[in-house]
């Protein structure tokens, strides 16, 4: 396949796919409806021609049919006058509308045929044209529904997929709030024990703890001093 027919296959099946996407089915069935439609009105309005046409060539044909009434009598007058010349061309103008009306006659019974056909043609019509309106009206009702079905399902398939992002969120809040309880617990197993010393003020407590020890030791040598130099005098008596 060369590069111009596999550019004419691609585009042809982009052309398709974007005629489905924009596609409406109602619309489509609508529009067919509406030229099934007007194709019916075009058979109605051809049997109203057919037998407006018919009911033109009857008033000709009788009118014909009264001038031969007429011709028939002017041709025995002429007899009875003595005068077959006029009779002779009476009854030849008679002999002319009486083809004429023949002609007539026959053009009305073609469009009696023909109105016939067309109104069996036009019941027939109007049969499938109801059946269609039917047949569309209940294709676009399922349409529709499955129109819905699709958006409901979209709907639920965002809320599935919403859930399972959701019940994460949960699993992970729940995992670190079980890991601060742990740790909660233990900071306070292991304040009750002692074992805890302030950060921030460690530092000055030890100073004050080896304070605190200092004054004590000192404290103990003065009271030593003092207990040795109130012995000392007693001592020295007992010697003399």
């Amino acid at each position: 396949m060369g590069l111009f027919d596999r550019m004419r296959t691609i585009l042809g099946a982009k052309a398709n796919t974007l005629m489905d996407q924009a596609e409406n089915p109602s619309e489509t069935l609508d529009y067919s409806y509406e030229k099934l439609v007007e194709l019916l009105q075009k058979v109605q309005r051809g049997i109203v021609d057919e037998v407006t046409a018919k009911h033109r060539l009857t008033q000709q044909a009788n009118q014909l049919r009264g001038q031969t009434a007429q011709l028939d009598a002017q041709a025995k007058q002429a007899v009875t006058a003595g005068r077959d010349d006029l009779a002779r061309i009476a009854l030849q103008r008679k002999q002319a509308i009486v083809e004429q009306v023949g002609g007539l006659d026959q053009q009305i019974a073609d469009l009696e045929a023909e109105q016939q056909r067309l109104t069996t043609a036009e019941m027939n019509l109007r049969t499938k044209v109801e059946a269609f309106r039917t047949r569309k009206e209940v294709i676009k009702a399922q349409h529709s529904s499955a129109e819905a079905e699709v958006r409901i399902g979209e709907a639920l398939g965002g809320v599935s997929e919403e859930m399972a992002s959701v019940g994460l969120s949960v699993e992970r809040a729940e995992q670190k709030t079980s890991q601060l309880r742990a740790r909660a617990s233990a900071l306070d197993e292991l304040s009750k024990a002692g074992l805890l010393t302030d950060a921030t003020g460690g530092h000055s407590d030890d100073v004050s703890t080896q304070l605190a020890q200092l004054t004590a030791s000192q404290n103990v040598e003065s009271e030593l001093a003092a207990l040795k130099q109130s012995a000392t005098p007693k001592q020295l008596g007992s010697g003399k």
